[in-house]
């Protein structure tokens, strides 16, 4: 491709990195790798589209120093501290067995040390950014295997850096004159300056300066890319790379009140400008010597995939965590990462390796990031075909999962084993406990089952997904069993698993839309959660006088709240008239939505009902007391258990007078009080009950009635 300038040049490349990117959204892959095969194409092996490598690389290089930006940015070293030893003992760990196995193997190749050391690094690290993404995706980032992920990858991106400096330091005294010590002594000294200087400005410079810039977040932007680039260049003018000093700018910048803003409009910026160097590297792979590195890396990629994942199981099941946790944990370090390629591509440049030894990592980060890809997507089938043989790597007591559970008496009852406590969960959970009901909850995320321990509930550390879980579940004593995850495919497996366990209880799912609700039916829940169309429908009750009667402004020292009655509250069934607002609050109702009809001067004697939304009116600080007085709970009803409805099951007896008897010759409901609504008859079950309908001796009779009626009949059985 000859006589054209460099931005056609780009804007081709960029065109055939948009449509190789959509192949590979089709394909679930990571842009990387996307990106490292739009290098090969658009390179001189295949379409020749690049010529203009100075651009690319600079490009390249703003992208990398931007990638160490946000690392930088983003580094919490306080999630290694919650995540405990494990993280640093995994991180560690992985990293000293991965990089000694691979250096053995390397040299078992005939590699020369100084080769065997930067591939055995290179199958070190793990890409962070890939492992973020698809726990993020798979909504995994906030369970304990995930938090432990983020922790290791973390320790893994804090050494990268350090092997950086490393290797930045070999290769400035590789090129200078004088004894190679003084020279380290040198550009060590150089480096605690430069850690000085940049600790003073974090200190008394850059609080002030970044929320001084924050007034405009296009400004502060701009000075986040700019404090990056020049520290970038001044650690490379004082013999470092530039990326240890983007690193350092992005660590300077973490601990204001600004990082989240800053990182999150850089982002897009930064996948961008990683295009090019992807694109760069893929373009200079010399597929001449390619055809010789196939099977060292066959044999390398085996070790990432397979190895990196069972240094992890050995390390936590050690460390006392169940298998299944170590397995998900495990499957993120089975790739190699950008870290890798930009180890392998200083190392080119310093000269300390050849372009057949990138192209080696090249192919393997290829490979990996490739795999386990859909090794992550799937870790949860691929757990549950692997399982029985990961038993060998879990102690016989998993004592650090094991301490987050809770231990159910054996003679307590239970009434509801709630699975997923996010937002919707746990706001069940609360009304549930308000009828003082017992429940375990069980979650994959510790820090929501330590928030339910100090509310005073069971909680089980699990996924509902996983039939293991299943054996620790107090199935015989449980009367429900909930769902409040919205996933179709999860809550039909927790379907399967329940009638492998011989469930009897009752079981209630949560579904997104229709359709969902029918698949939960034909598979038997007995109760279908709809929580968007119910918030719908609720939005339009509110909203309906809302528009019509609420101010836009006013300009008076008054105050409208909203109040949604619960159905346990005090006062309901109450008239207005009893309600004592304006004495203990000093307010007044205004309006009372009910059905979304809005009913206004409500009379005295109006009647408040359970889902009533009331709109009130008064002083700022009487509307708080007021929605408290709304919202207490009723403690009658503890008293009020007789009113309650019950079902049971009755039998007629052989020699019963209801034998061969018609309901309407009995009057059924009028002699025992109760309705007839099923008669279980051998194996027949008879649901259509009509007046002609005869009952017969040895019939089991579902009535459904007041509780004591209902239990007066349970003392009187058989009929």
């Amino acid at each position: 491709m000859t006589h054209v300038t460099p931005f056609v040049e780009i804007a081709a490349i960029l065109g055939v990195a948009t449509m190789i990117g959509l192949i590979g959204q089709k394909l679930r892959q990571p842009l990387i790798i996307m990106f490292l095969v739009t290098g090969i194409l658009a390179g001189p092996s295949f379409l020749g589209i690049i010529q203009s490598y100075q651009q690319i690389e600079l490009l390249a290089h703003i992208g990398i120093a931007l990638l160490l930006f946000i690392v930088g940015l983003k580094l919490d070293l306080t999630l290694i501290r919650s995540t405990g030893p494990v993280a640093l003992a995994t991180g560690l760990g992985q990293i000293i067995f991965t990089s000694l196995i691979g250096f053995v193997i390397a040299v078992l190749m005939d590699m020369s040390f100084l080769t065997a050391a930067y591939v055995a690094v290179a199958l070190t690290f793990s890409s962070t950014i890939i492992i973020v993404k698809l726990l993020s995706d798979k909504k995994e980032i906030d369970s304990l295997h995930g938090q432990i992920a983020i922790g290791f990858l973390i320790v893994q991106d804090i050494a990268a850096i350090l092997a950086l400096i490393a290797l930045t330091t070999l290769g400035s005294t590789s090129v200078q004159n004088g004894p190679v010590y003084l020279t380290a002594v040198i550009i060590g000294v150089k480096g605690l300056g430069f850690m000085g200087v940049v600790a003073l400005l974090m200190k008394y410079v850059l609080p002030a300066l970044s929320r001084r810039l924050a007034h405009s977040l296009e400004l502060l932007t701009l000075f986040a890319v700019a404090w990056a680039i020049f520290l970038g260049a001044a650690s490379e003018l004082l013999g470092f790379s530039k990326e240890v000093g983007a690193f350092v700018a992005g660590v300077s910048l973490a601990s204001t009140d600004f990082r989240d803003s800053i990182g999150a409009r850089l982002t897009g910026l930064r996948d961008f400008l990683l295009l090019f160097f992807f694109i760069d590297l893929g373009a200079r792979l010399d597929w001449s010597t390619v055809g010789s590195q196939l099977g060292a890396s066959f044999v390398f990629s085996i070790f990432v995939l397979i190895g990196n994942p069972l240094i992890v199981l050995i390390i936590m099941g050690f460390m006392g965590y169940r298998r299944r946790t170590a397995f998900l944990a495990g499957l993120t370090v089975a790739q190699i990462s950008e870290f890798s390629l930009i180890v392998a591509a200083l190392g080119l440049s310093i000269g300390h390796i050849t372009n057949e030894t990138v192209g080696l990592i090249t192919l393997v980060g290829i490979v990996t990031i490739f795999m386990s890809t859909y090794m992550i997507l799937y870790s949860v089938p691929l757990y549950n075909a692997l399982s029985g043989y990961l038993k060998i790597f879990e102690r016989r007591n998993p004592y650090r999962e094991a301490a987050i559970d809770t231990t159910i008496k054996e003679s307590a009852a239970v009434d509801v084993i709630l699975m997923g406590m996010g937002n919707y969960g746990s706001a069940l959970a609360d009304y549930l406990l308000r009828r003082n009901k017992t429940i375990l909850c069980v979650d994959f995320d510790p820090t929501v089952l330590d928030r339910c321990c100090k509310l005073g509930l069971y909680v089980l550390y699990g996924d509902m997904a996983d039939p293991e879980i299943h054996e620790k579940l107090p199935l015989k004593k449980a009367r429900w069993v909930i769902s409040t995850v919205r996933s179709k495919d999860l809550n039909l497996t927790l379907m399967n698993n329940l009638k492998k366990d011989a469930y009897n209880g009752r079981v209630a799912l949560t579904a997104t839309n229709e359709e969902e609700a029918r698949e939960f039916e034909k598979a038997g829940a007995h109760l279908i959660f709809r929580p968007f169309m119910d918030a719908t429908e609720q939005a339009a009750d509110s909203l309906t006088y809302a528009m019509d009667f609420l101010p836009e402004q006013i300009n008076w020292p008054i105050s409208f709240l909203e109040v949604r009655i619960k159905s346990d509250a005090a006062v309901v069934g109450q008239s207005i008239r009893d309600l004592p607002l304006r004495t203990i609050a000093g307010v007044s109702i205004l309006a009372v939505s009910r059905g979304g009809q809005v009913y206004y001067d409500t009379e005295p004697e109006f009647k408040i009902y359970p889902g009533d939304r009331l709109l009130i009116m008064g002083p700022s600080g009487g509307l708080k007391d007021a929605e408290e007085a709304l919202d207490e709970l009723d403690l009658r009803r503890e008293h009020q258990d007789k009113d309650r409805f019950e079902i049971a099951e009755i039998a007629v007896d052989g020699d019963s007078e209801l034998s061969g008897k018609s309901l309407m010759d009995i009057s059924f409901r009028q002699k025992y009080g109760v309705n007839l609504i099923g008669i279980r008859r051998g194996k027949e079950q008879i649901t259509a009950i009509h007046p002609e309908q005869q009952l017969l001796s040895g019939d089991h009779l579902i009535i459904i009635g007041k509780s004591d009626v209902v239990n007066n009949l349970k003392r009187q059985e058989p009929l």
